[in-house]
């Protein structure tokens, strides 16, 4: 009986170093998101080096948008049968702490530098593994499409949501696995996002007629207080997903992550701005909660006649497929059959993208070989070795869900 794990495996081992060459351009490429610079670049690295293993790249322009810097989507398609599987990713990371994570350190069997957790060693491992599944004809009556967008860490609407736009997500996919990093677990769902700018507008006056002047930062104080309650409240009310021992369980808000205002030490502030960053579990009513949560500020604006206005600068959906569903027990045995062990499926604790494929029916999952607790610190490193196998995970994967 043909062994096809161990095949994969002994067409991986061999360029190992080729991967992680590959990564380190990658990581070199400072594509740092905010702002959202050196987009176009790392989609140019990322053509090149789909060229040369046969995955049929292009790069798809995009709308300016924001700060974003020439933004683009990578996509790659494999094989030629009816059959579809998708492979997702994104090439932007978060701003660095020292500017010296964009270049690759090698250190006892890790490579460590900015991204190679969240996602780029992702990537690597999805680029390997569609190479790997084209070269040892595992794709059987099918195809493998790779998507890698540029704005993931902000949002993914321009990257993700022009391709739902211009329909290039295939509803009639048989699954999605993104390369974010689950660590030896599988995640199956995700949390949605609530993200809202409040402006509070007073009055200036120099200190020595302050009484002539409208305190807008007093005002915030008010308002903010039961946005405060509300995240308390919030945190309490727990998700039935499984999740990681180390993830609060209940939804998460942050109140204030950005705040300032005021033009001077001795001016009445006349102008102050706060925000409300949420990550709401999938039990949650998101609209509803949006409509409560603005409620709140606006009552408390009202009873002191505090001049107020809310922008909703995120609103995300959670998503989530059935760890029972046939492409869920799909994905983890292939892991078993790499690792040999069952992994555990979880509920990430932040957005993930599987969100633009579950809401079109597509069972989607995030499977890599990273670890969240990692990521965007400045430490952050990909284990090579396990580079190596979430890459023939997926290779088996795309063998079996397309045979």
């Amino acid at each position: 009986m043909r062994n096809d794990a161990a095949a994969v495996r002994a067409w991986l081992e061999p360029r190992a170093d080729e991967m992680a060459e590959l990564l380190a351009r990658l990581v070199a490429v400072e594509s740092e998101n905010p702002p959202g610079r050196n987009l176009g670049r790392c989609a140019r690295v990322l053509r090149d080096a789909m060229e040369r293993l046969g995955l049929g790249p292009e790069i798809i322009e995009l709308a300016p948008g924001g700060e974003l810097e020439e933004p683009a989507v990578v996509r790659g398609t494999v094989g030629d049968g009816g059959k579809l599987l998708y492979f997702h990713g994104h090439f932007d990371v978060v701003p660095v702490q020292d500017r010296k994570q964009f270049t690759v350190e090698r250190r006892d069997g890790k490579l460590i530098g900015r991204g190679t957790a969240d996602m780029k060693g992702g990537i690597v491992s999805m680029l390997y593994g569609a190479a790997a599944a084209k070269e040892l004809g595992l794709l059987g009556d099918g195809r493998i499409v790779l998507h890698l967008v540029c704005d993931e860490e902000t949002g993914s609407v321009a990257g993700s949501g022009h391709l739902r736009e211009a329909e290039l997500i295939d509803p009639r996919a048989v699954a999605m696995v993104t390369g974010e990093p689950s660590g030896a677990g599988i995640w199956h769902a995700a949390r949605g996002a609530v993200s809202l700018r409040v402006d509070i507008r007073g009055r200036e006056a120099h200190v020595g007629q302050a009484h002539r002047g409208v305190n807008a930062f007093q005002h915030m104080l008010h308002v903010a207080r039961p946005v405060e309650a509300y995240a308390a409240e919030m945190a309490t009310r727990h998700t039935n997903f499984p999740m990681n021992g180390d993830d609060a369980p209940g939804t998460m808000l942050v109140v204030g992550g950005l705040s300032g205002g005021g033009s001077n030490f001795n001016v009445v502030p006349g102008s102050v701005h706060f925000t409300v960053d949420g990550r709401f579990n999938p039990e949650e009513d998101l609209d509803g909660e949006l409509k409560r949560l603005t409620a709140l500020i606006d009552d408390a604006a009202a009873e002191i006649g505090a001049d107020v206005s809310v922008e909703v600068t995120q609103l995300q959906p959670s998503a989530s497929t059935d760890e029972s569903h046939p492409a869920a027990v799909t994905l983890a045995r292939c892991v078993d059959e790499v690792e040999g062990a069952r992994p555990q499926f979880e509920m990430c604790a932040g957005i993930l993208d599987i969100r633009w494929y579950a809401q079109l029916g597509i069972p989607a999952f995030a499977y890599g070989a990273g670890r969240l607790d990692v990521s965007h610190g400045p430490e952050e490193y990909v284990d090579e070795a396990a580079m190596r196998r979430v890459a023939a995970v997926y290779a088996l994967y795309a063998r079996e869900m397309l045979a």
